[in-house]
């Protein structure tokens, strides 16, 4: 084995007594050691001092990540962690349990102002955002108080058969008793309670739409499925071994969720957005950004299984037409399946930088993107920016893939009109934004 040279020496373990800085995407904050090293600072708040332990970095590295193991001097905004398993070197889940819940929202608001203006240049006023992320009905709760919100988690499971919740930035699992932002149909399941034989990871879903409950089940290497006996009636799907698909065991392959009066089967453990209130929040958000008239043409892009297609489409009317694109073969027959009452909306399945190009439109009224985390990117943007529509709806689940992509559209002459941020994941650094966009003005 060879011998590391000085320069690749690991810090891991070294401490630094430092004053934390601004927060940073990603749920830490920065801060700087007395020779100018960067780290970046779980467990801390801006404006602490704290004794910060180096958790990942070497000699050479151009920062370091480090977690707050002791607080100096504490910052007015800072709370007792209400979740026992929250804290440095524990569940990895939650970054902001050390927060008040109006900080964490200003926290969340500071990032994306941030990011507007690093990878925009936007400021907040030309972004047509007022600085505030809004919290969900229900969820402005006092401080000591945890919003129970995630309608699905994924435990993992450890060699004894435990499950818990991964450590940050680790394969190692904190075995929980109770995760406090689970939804209560998860909760209620019961399954931290059982043991888990020759099971890598269970994922629990709790329709907020219905009554339904699903688990799926990933058992490790040659492992066999337990028989799941649970607190609740729940379906159960497996995670085949061989090519990663998700299969029925017993019990329904979907759970049905609502939104925007219509219901939505959702299978295979797809997409659908987490936090209860938000299918309806983000279905509303965009409507009154877009304004859809009678008669006019839409594309739903990453269209998941049709939530924003299916709200487009009653409002277009029967003249009107939507086309959704996505990806995901079961959420192309999902979407198919939901809309099937609607002869005006047709489902393409593919990749959008792929099938867009293919369909031979040139021209279209509205546009919403919903893309994963990473962002539409600049290829697909520029594609949309020729097709002349009069707004387009961007729903983006990461501030930093949002402005980029806004930096794209301004290339192609769109500027935001409107953008609204949801506090949808609270205790978390991630945060839900709803971008309207329209043409800029000949001669702007």
């Amino acid at each position: 084995m060879s011998t590391p040279t000085p320069s690749q020496a690991s810090l891991i373990g070294e401490e630094y007594e430092v004053e934390v800085g601004p927060v940073a995407h990603g749920g830490h904050c920065v801060a700087r050691t007395d020779d100018g090293r960067v780290l970046f600072v779980r467990h801390a708040l801006p404006g602490e001092k704290v004794l910060a332990r180096v958790t990942e970095g070497e000699a050479d590295s151009r920062y370091l990540r480090a977690d707050a193991v002791k607080v100096i001097d504490a910052s007015k905004d800072r709370v007792e962690a209400p979740c026992p398993y929250a804290g440095p070197g524990r569940c990895g889940g939650c970054d902001w349990q050390h927060a008040k819940p109006g900080a964490q929202r200003r926290l969340k608001g500071e990032v994306i102002t941030e990011q507007l203006q690093r990878l925009a240049g936007l400021t907040p006023e030309e972004a047509g955002w007022d600085g505030t992320v809004m919290p969900a009905p229900g969820d402005k709760l006092p401080a000591g108080e945890v919003p129970a919100w995630r309608s699905r988690v994924q435990y993992a499971v450890d060699e004894n058969g435990r499950a818990g919740l991964r450590r940050h930035r680790s394969h190692e699992v904190e075995p929980v008793d109770h995760c406090m932002i689970a939804a209560e149909g998860v909760s209620e399941l019961g399954i931290e309670r059982r043991e888990w034989p020759q099971i890598a990871s269970v994922e629990a879903i709790a329709a907020s739409g219905s009554g339904d409950r699903q688990v799926i089940l990933t058992p490790r290497e040659g492992g066999r499925l337990p028989l799941v006996e649970l607190d609740k009636p729940v379906s159960v799907l497996r995670v085949a071994e061989q090519d990663g698909g998700v299969h029925r065991v017993h019990g329904r392959a979907f759970v049905r969720e609502r939104a925007d009066g219509r219901t939505y089967r959702v299978g295979m453990g797809g997409f659908w957005q987490v936090h209860p209130s938000a299918p309806q929040l983000l279905v509303e958000a965009v409507m009154q950004g877009l304004m859809p008239r009678k008669g006019e043409t839409a594309l739903d892009l990453y269209c998941g299984v049709g939530l924003f297609a299916g709200a487009i489409a009653e409002r277009v009317g029967d003249t009107g037409a939507v086309l959704g694109i996505e990806s995901g073969k079961r959420a192309v027959e999902d979407a198919r399946h939901n809309l099937q009452a609607l002869p005006r909306v047709r489902i393409e399945q593919g990749k959008v930088d792929q099938v867009l190009p293919r369909t031979r439109i040139t021209e279209t009224d509205l546009i919403v993107l919903d893309p994963p985390r990473a962002g539409a990117g600049k290829q697909t943007v520029k594609h949309l920016t020729t097709l002349g529509a009069r707004r387009i709806a961007y729903v983006a689940c990461d501030p930093a893939a949002l402005a980029r992509d806004l930096a794209y559209f301004r290339e192609g002459g769109y500027k935001p009109r409107t953008l609204r941020a949801f506090d949808l994941f609270p205790m978390t650094h991630h945060v839900e934004c709803v971008a309207i966009l329209e043409p800029v003005a000949k001669g702007a």
